[in-house]
């Protein structure tokens, strides 16, 4: 049997990996620098498991402009090379049979419209996560009704998970906007 604290408390962390999420999503969209988390979640084969290109390679940026990655295990470049190009991040990256170079083009005012495209949707997936968990919270409260829970209780539960939403829903939008001001500087 469950209180109504205890789904708050559930509904908390939810909310928190939710966001947590969505900022590993906007790190993955380029704002003109190359960053190594460009690449997180890109996995390839590596002997039969799934695994992130990290941990098959080592990924560097020698200069603001360029990603190279240099795989522990030179039979990996190609898979590598392959997961990139199948990943589509808009990279071409370059073979030179020891490492792959990734040279980002400068990012011109049609890509950052198209990034900040791609960072509003991820931001409305992370708000519709938030406002799907919150009809799960307050369908576990309505049945907390048959273990003798009051009306009472159960509305101020649903209106105590409501402000939870806002607020959750407000620090996406916050991301949001950071994330859209990243891309839009020059």
């Amino acid at each position: 049997m469950s209180s109504v604290n205890e789904i708050l408390d559930q509904l908390r962390n939810q909310f928190e990996k939710n966001l947590i999420h969505t900022t590993a999503e906007f790190k993955r969209i380029r704002a003109g620098k190359a960053s190594p988390e460009m690449l997180e979640g890109i996995f390839i084969d590596y002997y039969g498991a799934s695994t992130p290109i990290s941990q098959a390679a080592s990924v560097n940026t020698p200069d603001a402009r360029t990603l190279v990655i240099q795989p522990w295990d030179k039979s990996l470049i190609r898979p590598i090379e392959t997961a990139i190009i199948n990943s589509n991040l808009g990279f071409a990256p370059q073979n030179d049979g020891e490492q792959i170079r990734i040279s980002l083009p400068p990012v011109t005012e049609e890509r950052r419209k198209e990034l900040v495209k791609r960072a509003k949707t991820e931001s409305e997936s992370s708000k519709v996560g938030i406002r799907n968990l919150r009809k799960e919270a307050n369908e576990k409260i309505r049945k907390l009704k048959s273990d003798g829970v009051s009306e009472d209780e159960m509305t101020t539960g649903e209106d105590r998970v409501q402000k939870m939403v806002d607020v959750y829903i407000k620090k996406t939008e916050d991301l949001l906007s950071d994330k859209e001001k990243e891309i839009m500087t020059v």
